[in-house]
């Protein structure tokens, strides 16, 4: 393995690194979004479907981590 490869190695994991949470920070602010313009639903309904949806997130995320 000579450098370039290893610099190339290095470079990759960190774009990586960077670009993943440029994504979570922004599924983040559009998460906060919605809910201050109330278009979560109130309710214990409502409380479910915000916590079935930060489970699919987590998901998502750990699967895009590949």
């Amino acid at each position: 393995m000579n450098v370039n490869q290893i610099i190339n190695m290095v470079m990759r994991m960190i774009l990586r690194r960077i670009l993943r949470s440029g994504v979570n920070a922004g599924m983040d602010a559009i998460g906060r979004k919605r809910a201050r313009n109330g278009d979560a639903a109130p309710g214990p309904d409502g409380r479910k479907t915000a916590a079935r949806s930060r489970q699919a997130l987590k998901l998502g995320r750990k699967i895009g981590r590949f």
